[in-house]
């Protein structure tokens, strides 16, 4: 692993990383967190009783739709075509709230770690603007990256 930041030039100024003469390799990622909130929340959104409609359903289609359009939200990352987004929302009444896992593959230049996060993060904001009519202390926790394969940096599992 460089000990040097990729997207900064010998100036100090921004820039996108050129991955023209990189190969095509298979890549992936997944990432996770959490949306954490009252037991009285989460059986609401079991039940589909929130006023805007089936929570885990609506989030997991905004977390695909955020992978996809992670380029347009971080500046320096590039437009990837993605092969396949996964994203798993899962009640868990031990948090009590709910567990987002994001699965994102592509055969590339770049790896997919960000549209993974991206995918994450979405999905929990998604949560919360759904049900937020009915708890605002519901915290947004956790979200990180748990594996990613292909590229020169190697594989990455991190718990």
């Amino acid at each position: 692993m460089s000990n040097q930041l990729s997207h900064i030039d010998e100036t100090g100024r921004a820039r996108m990383v050129d991955v023209g003469r990189k190969p095509d390799t298979e890549r992936s990622a997944i990432a996770r967190g959490e949306v954490r909130m009252r037991p009285e929340t989460l059986a609401l959104i079991q039940a589909g009783a929130m006023k805007k409609g089936d929570v885990l359903t609506v989030a997991q289609l905004a977390g695909v739709m955020g992978a996809k359009r992670t380029a347009e939200l971080i500046p320096l990352c590039h437009p990837l075509p993605l092969t396949h987004i996964d994203v798993v929302i899962t009640p868990d009444a031990d948090l009590p709230g709910v567990q987002i896992i994001a699965t994102v593959r592509t055969v590339g230049k770049t790896g997919v770690e960000m549209e993974a996060l991206t995918a994450v993060s979405v999905a929990a904001l998604t949560v919360y603007d759904m049900a937020k009519a009915v708890e605002k202390t519901m915290q947004i926790q956790n979200i990180r990256l748990v594996q990613k394969h292909g590229g020169l940096s190697g594989d990455v599992v991190n718990g």
